[in-house]
């Protein structure tokens, strides 16, 4: 099997994206490997789940840098450069990132939203807006980021959930979560064998190669 692709993580909270895509990882063929886990906030338990899979894992909190986001940013750049990441995930990241670490990987920082985009994008708050607006379906993105707007970039996968009458944001949230968990490793499959390509802010989908003849 060919090397798999180096893969860091930004996390905010408890991890179950990142759980999921630990154990995507410990598949056998499966085409990445996390190499690094950073949090903005050392409280967060993502960075347990991280250790626990045998990951190096760090918190870098805006604090420490003078409350400078950029600076924060500057140093988590140069952490996952350092480790040979090629591609950033945002499992449950809640904040912004500068535009110099959006810079650092074009077309190469997946991001999973609990919402269709564009709907409810640009915040933390997507399950509670969905219940609000009274919609019937809602789900979850993964998506390409990039400078501009946040949640704005190209849709590279979605997921349908459907809103019961009685659901409140936990039950719906947990629901997203599930679809959220499966949507999210096979989009880092789908970028680590090159089956992403994006043309503006369209993404197509490259079907799978068959296996060469013998």
């Amino acid at each position: 099997m060919s090397a798999r692709t180096p893969v860091g993580v930004l996390v905010s909270g408890v991890g179950t994206n990142l759980e999921a895509l630990l154990n995507a990882c410990a598949e056998p063929g499966f085409p990445a490997e996390i190499v690094l886990v950073v949090s903005n906030r050392a409280s967060a338990r993502a960075l347990e789940v991280a250790r626990n899979h045998g990951v190096p894992a760090l918190a870098l909190s805006q604090a420490e840098f003078g409350g400078d986001p950029a600076a924060r940013d500057d140093a988590m750049r140069q952490r996952f450069l350092e480790a040979g990441v090629r591609l950033i995930v945002c499992a449950g990241y809640d904040r912004i990132l500068a535009d110099s670490f959006l810079d650092a990987y074009p077309d190469a920082i997946l991001n999973v939203h609990p919402s269709l985009l564009p709907a409810f994008g640009g915040g933390m708050d997507a399950v509670e807006e969905a219940l609000a607006r009274g919609v019937r379906v809602t789900g979850c993105t993964v998506q390409l980021l990039e400078r501009g707007e946040p949640d704005g970039g190209p849709i590279v996968l979605q997921a349908a959930v459907p809103v019961e009458p009685d659901d409140d944001a936990a039950t719906l949230r947990r629901r997203i979560h599930a679809c959220e968990w499966e949507l999210l490793p096979q989009a880092v499959a789908l970028w680590c064998t090159g089956r992403i390509v994006r043309d503006r802010n369209r993404v197509r989908v490259l079907p799978a190669q068959s296996p060469a003849a013998v």
